[in-house]
């Protein structure tokens, strides 16, 4: 005769690995994740006595909010948050306004060589842009386009163009043909079909790949450091990088923290604010994967 007892030890365990072994990896990963910007948050809002002070004091008593005032009395700092702005979201405006058409086009039309270009645009995408620094930077000597935003803009909007390209036709592989074969015989032309039905049906994919566009643009450091050079121009990763140098033989770690904190917030909330739609982007794509 069976024993009707022998399930309960593994139901037992079921509910422990559900009720305290899976919330507390998740607070664990969360605070892991979250820790380093707690951190930068922290040193933004202490005294100096208390960021130099050994031992270290994790949880300040003390509070100001100098650091953050200093950054906008001392320095340029709206400059460089309209910089990297501008820059960001006109990157990424062109990233999707070009490799939209073209990833429908590659995953619509049939193309002579297709996987060479398919297998050119994933070896891009793997590249690193970094080994391809020395040819932009001969280029935009070239074309002087020094201390210009436009040096900027088409670098990062070359560099994250295959990126889209591969997500994007991604997303249009998944979409029946059927759609477009009504949207023909309705009298759409391909501009209109893809414009008022394909692209609202793919708003998690083009919000997908314009947040990594704009996060990449919005933290690049190397490209911006080399390219501009006129204060009034620079971005804001470059402004934190050189902010140690603007007081001395002082290192200003509450004003670095203050602008790490400032430079990180618009990141956050963009994540936060578009967080369904990410979600169903990266879903989406993994099913089609």
């Amino acid at each position: 005769m069976p024993n009707s007892s022998s399930p309960q030890p593994k139901t037992k365990q079921i509910n422990i690995i559900k009720l305290i072994i899976l919330p507390l990896g998740i607070i664990l990963l969360i605070i892991f994740c979250l820790a380093p910007l707690l951190w930068q948050f922290l040193t933004s809002i202490k005294v100096n006595q208390d960021i130099s002070s050994l031992p270290n004091i994790y949880f300040p008593k003390r509070y100001t909010l100098d650091h953050y005032i200093n950054l906008f009395t001392l320095r340029p700092l709206v400059h460089y948050i309209f910089n990297s702005t501008f820059v960001s979201i006109t990157s990424t405006l062109l990233c999707l306004g070009i490799g939209t058409p073209a990833a429908y086009a590659l995953a619509r039309l049939t193309l002579r060589g297709e996987k060479i270009i398919i297998a050119g645009i994933i070896i891009i995408t793997l590249f690193p842009f970094i080994l391809i620094f020395l040819g932009l930077l001969e280029l935009i000597k070239i074309i002087k386009l020094g201390n210009n935003y436009l040096s900027l803009i088409i670098s990062y909007t070359a560099i994250n163009l295959p990126l889209t390209l591969l997500v994007m036709r991604s997303f249009f592989q998944q979409l029946p043909p059927e759609l477009e074969d009504a949207a023909k015989v309705d009298g759409y032309s391909t501009w209109q079909m893809l414009i008022q039905i394909l692209l609202p049906l793919t708003v998690p994919a083009l919000v997908t790949t314009g947040i990594l566009t704009f996060i990449f643009a919005w933290n690049e450091f190397i490209l911006a450091l080399t390219f501009i050079s006129q204060e009034s121009l620079k971005t804001l990763p470059v402004a934190a990088a050189q902010l140690s140098g603007s007081l001395g033989k002082e290192i200003p770690y509450g004003s670095i923290a203050a602008m790490t904190v400032i430079g990180t917030f618009p990141l956050v909330l963009l994540v936060m604010f578009f967080q369904g739609k990410i979600v169903q982007g990266l879903t989406s794509g993994a099913v089609k994967g």
